[in-house]
């Protein structure tokens, strides 16, 4: 360890059972409970929750639809319950990065690091800013998407480069007018739409329903997925081992409930052929006026209120897209900072005590940027979405390993780590079986990724 460093670093021991962690923060934590649940929020509620019903409902029935819902509920609980008690026990920011360097392997940890700035936030960062430059494009169809998009990214950078406080302040705006728009959407379907149970029978049935309901969760759990976004930034948190915890699970359970009750609003107001809409999302980047549906949002709203209704949610959505880019772009950084305070990465990303990290914030943006003028985002997106699926599950069997060094872990956190990470073995087979060359894909990444650790890790020792 370089002399200086160790001031600031934190170490982890057991003592009496417990993993205990000690951490010099250099600042004072602001972020609270209400900011918490917002960043969860902002992170999960995008455009899954509005897409994927419209594929489900060409083989599943309503109430097969509205059940796998469920089930995608609970698994995220499950999640969310687990690393909770891996927050509490390990109250500290960096993510998956730090979780797994304290609680498996440090190899592992900085494998995860090097997966949430590549893949776990600037590339979704990329494709949300082409996203909302897209529905922008439908509310004002002079506009192009990727400038759109290149130009709400940079200006995010900006803002969230400034300042704890100034991010806090402009996260909070974007997630209230999210949850009032969402609340908006809802009481317009309730309100205007069918109440009464649907009838209708999708267009292919299917002919093992529990089998299609499970294959299902890969559409469930994109719409699930940033019920741990807190954890990131868990250095930012007032009493982040009660704080952490207490955002991920109530901000998980809020959102399940929110989503039930749209996707009812879906299956009672829409029609599978209704709900083919979704099928143009992947070339959203054509929408160009107020006629053009790419999500259930805009068809339920066409087909309650009428054309200008789907004008209307197509800037909802672009909200949407906004709040999510902008919650990234807060707690993405904080990873990356906390490589830099370990060596991992150059010091500079770490920022300075008392000040964001700065460094850590353009460095995102910049390589969202990069990825935004490409064409290979939504691949890119596709070939390591297992990745953040497989170091999800590595987490929570930390739980595990450090309760067999004696550290005292919830039995209920274990039942539902257990839970999650057969759900996650699950996931990952049968994403291998349906395209072979994802584990090649992913052993590669392995092995570049585990040689880089122990080069860095050598010249880290050496100086």
């Amino acid at each position: 360890m370089r002399s200086g460093e160790s001031a600031t670093r934190s170490a982890a021991h057991t003592t009496h059972g417990a993993l205990r962690t000690e951490v010099s923060r250099g600042h004072v934590s602001s972020l609270g409970l209400k900011s918490g649940i917002g960043l969860v929020v902002a992170n999960m509620v995008g455009a899954g929750v509005f897409l994927s019903t419209g594929f489900m409902a060409q083989s599943l029935s309503p109430g097969q639809v509205l059940l796998a819902w469920v089930i995608g509920g609970v698994l995220a609980m499950c999640g969310a319950r687990a690393y909770a008690e891996v927050a509490r026990l390990v109250p500290e920011g960096g993510g998956e990065y730090r979780y797994l360097s304290r609680m498996m392997h440090p190899s592992l940890g900085y494998l995860a690091g090097w997966a949430s700035l590549l893949v776990g936030f600037s590339a979704p960062t990329a494709l949300d800013a082409l996203a909302a430059g897209a529905f922008a494009r439908a509310v004002f169809p002079a506009l192009e998407p990727r400038i759109v998009g290149a130009a709400l990214i940079v200006l995010l950078t900006f803002v969230h480069a400034q300042g704890l406080h100034t991010s806090a302040r402009v996260q909070n705006v974007l997630v209230g007018l999210k949850v009032v728009l969402l609340v908006g959407f809802v009481a317009v379907g309730v309100g205007a739409g069918s109440l009464s149970w649907p009838t209708w029978i999708p267009p292919s049935p299917a002919e093992a329903p529990v089998s299609e309901i499970l294959g299902s969760l890969f559409f469930i759990a994109f719409a699930f997925s940033g019920w741990n976004a807190a954890v990131y930034a868990a250095d930012e948190f007032k009493e982040p081992e009660k704080t952490v915890p207490r955002a991920m699970l109530i901000g998980c359970l809020a959102v399940g409930f929110l989503y039930l009750v749209v996707n009812y609003i879906f299956v009672a107001n829409l029609t599978p052929s209704q709900g083919t809409v979704v099928f143009k999302y992947d070339d959203f980047t054509s929408l160009k006026g107020q006629f053009e549906q790419v999500t259930l949002g805009q068809a339920v709203m066409a087909t309650l209120l009428g054309p200008v209704a789907a004008k209307v949610m197509s800037a909802v959505m672009l909200l949407l897209f906004i709040s999510a880019m902008s919650a990234m772009l807060l707690v993405g950084p904080r990873v990356y900072a906390a490589m830099a305070k370990d060596g991992f990465l150059p010091a500079f990303l770490g920022g300075k005590a008392g000040r964001p990290p700065t460094g850590a914030v353009v460095l995102q943006g910049a390589i969202a940027l990069l990825l935004l003028f490409t064409h290979d985002v939504r691949s890119v997106l596709s070939n390591v979405g297992a990745i953040l699926v497989l170091f999800a599950a590595l987490t929570v069997l930390g739980l595990f390993a450090v309760r067999a060094r004696g550290t005292k872990v919830s039995v209920v956190a274990l039942v539902c780590a257990g839970v999650y990470v057969l759900s996650a073995v699950w996931m990952l087979f049968n994403g291998f079986k349906n395209s072979p060359t994802l584990l090649i894909w992913l052993a590669a990444v392995a092995v570049l990724g585990l040689g880089a650790f122990f080069v860095t890790n050598r010249q880290r020792a050496r100086s």
